[in-house]
């Protein structure tokens, strides 16, 4: 058997990106429909990817949630995780330790770097000893999702020099770089804009062994993102891409449909969409 973190699903998930050199949607989920959607896309694509959520289901749906979804993913026909995305409070992160996430995401970003890297590094050894992978964040995305502060553009970007000695320093298996993405609607000029090509392609230059994850992928320019993954990017956040469909289908049909019809083509239009991030990020056929 493989030793750690070669034995990770979501290491070996991200791995097999690297080298193939193609990247991994993580679908962020906040119901069943979700998840159902992501599984479906994933199987009719062969691809592998990722089923990301929030502490917020920790607390509001409970550890019966977390082990519904981890066995959702694990019993999926192609190579699937469950991930704990955008972990700020302390609390938090040691209850996702004891839930069954193959990875979690570590954010410590609005702390100071030194406090970040201690605090990472200490997470990166408990985890360790649980057999989970460990996501953190390097300078600050700015905007808004769910548990995530809203803070100002005037944002700390992720210097590749220290991002360099924050992968040495915390053991952190895979890194959320702040380039100009941001979390939620994006100013005018969208992503074309604000992401700094060079800055992401010099933070790979100086840790070539790194797995890049990429946070703000809405909206998605494809363009744009065929060249994130072209510089590193093994593995990109999705979470309002799939609700605007899949919540503007629900607003148009609440009342419309019986609740099974409506439900099973929502999954539908989250699916469809799903399989259009799968097919842009280059990771369909991956599991055949």
């Amino acid at each position: 058997m493989s030793e750690f973190p070669y034995n990770n699903r979501t290491f070996q998930i991200l791995d097999a990106a690297e080298k193939g050199g193609y990247a991994v949607a993580a679908f962020n989920c906040y119901n069943t429909d979700g998840i159902l959607g992501s599984i479906k896309a994933a199987e009719r694509m062969k691809s592998p990817a990722i089923i990301e959520i929030f502490p917020w289901s920790m607390h509001f749906h409970g550890p019966e949630f977390i082990k519904f979804a981890s066995e959702a993913c694990h019993a999926a026909s192609v190579p699937m995780s469950l991930h704990l995305d955008h972990c700020t409070l302390e609390p938090d992160v040691y209850k996702a330790l004891e839930l069954p996430f193959d990875s979690i995401m570590v954010d410590a970003s609005s702390h100071d770097p030194e406090e970040n890297i201690r605090f990472v590094r200490h997470i990166v050894e408990l985890a360790k000893e649980r057999g989970i992978t460990i996501e953190a964040e390097m300078g600050r995305i700015v905007g808004g999702e769910d548990g995530v502060p809203t803070v100002d553009m005037e944002t700390l970007y992720t210097e590749p020099e220290l991002a360099a000695e924050f992968i040495e320093g915390t053991g952190v298996h895979f890194l959320a770089p702040s380039i100009g993405n941001v979390h939620g609607p994006y100013p005018p000029g969208g992503p074309e804009k604000y992401w700094q090509l060079d800055r992401l392609e010099m933070i790979k230059k100086l840790s070539p062994s790194s797995m890049l994850v990429l946070h703000g992928a809405y909206p998605i320019v494809d363009d744009l993102m065929k060249k994130t993954i072209e510089l590193g990017v093994r593995k990109v956040n999705l979470n309002k891409n799939l609700h605007v469909c899949y919540l503007d289908f629900l607003a148009q049909n609440v009342g419309k449909l019986e609740m099974t019809q409506l439900q099973e083509q929502s999954i539908a239009v989250w699916t469809a969409e799903a399989e259009r991030c799968i097919k842009l990020l280059g990771s369909d056929g991956k599991a055949a």
